[in-house]
């Protein structure tokens, strides 16, 4: 438990209303979410579920990800934006899974932070929501702007906003802390027209209404 009652009270409010907050997207296994989250830069979740609906069944391994023909599988993902980049990384990593991995995904950070495309958000999405080990906090554009916003920190750099939360926010927590603050950025507090009337956390907030 955190000693701060400023962020105990946040964290409980995250609590009481996404109760069940978890990664928005959809995958049966370690590899699945591992591409999938580098698919989702720049772009949204639903996208990249429209597209890994059919993605996860025309290559059901890791050895069929890293087989991919490359300009195929750029147009299969083209809609997901930066496609060239996704695919060169997600092909890439697929073969580095299973050249230097046996197959199967790794669980550390400083290994999976080597894969192309992974920096430390898709590493902690990986590390978080499947493997359950809290090694840091997801740092994406919701949770940068809401840390802002709740004066959690005064950081700009993902990788320092990051390092801000896990101090102040307890480990235990770190995990649920970062989906949750996800769905609390897309329903309530938007970029440009944060709903802060609807609020739980407001009272909290020392830059209610700050876009």
């Amino acid at each position: 438990m955190t000693s701060d009652p400023r962020i105990a009270r946040i964290l409980a409010l995250l609590h009481e209303q996404y109760p069940d907050a978890d990664c928005a997207l959809n995958h049966r296994n370690a590899h699945e979410l591992l591409f999938a989250t580098i698919m989702s830069a720049q772009t949204t979740d639903v996208n990249v579920n429209e597209v890994t609906e059919t993605l996860f069944k025309t290559y059901p391994t890791v050895q069929a990800f890293a087989d991919a023909d490359l300009e195929t599988f750029m147009e299969e993902i083209r809609s997901t934006g930066f496609f060239r980049n996704k695919a060169k990384n997600v092909i890439g990593a697929a073969n580095m899974i299973v050249d230097e991995h046996n197959g199967e995904v790794p669980q550390t950070m400083d290994e999976l932070v080597q894969l192309p495309g992974v920096a430390r958000k898709t590493a902690n999405v990986v590390l978080g929501t499947w493997f359950g080990k809290a090694e840091g906090f997801v740092v994406d554009t919701h949770v940068k702007r809401l840390a802002y916003r709740l004066g959690l920190t005064e950081e700009t750099d993902p990788v320092k906003v990051e390092q801000d939360l896990m101090a102040v926010i307890p480990q235990q927590e770190w995990i649920f802390a970062g989906h949750a603050i996800i769905l609390h950025g897309r329903a309530i507090c938007d970029a440009k027209k944060p709903l802060c009337d609807d609020c739980p956390l407001r009272p909290d907030c020392p830059r209610c209404g700050v876009a």
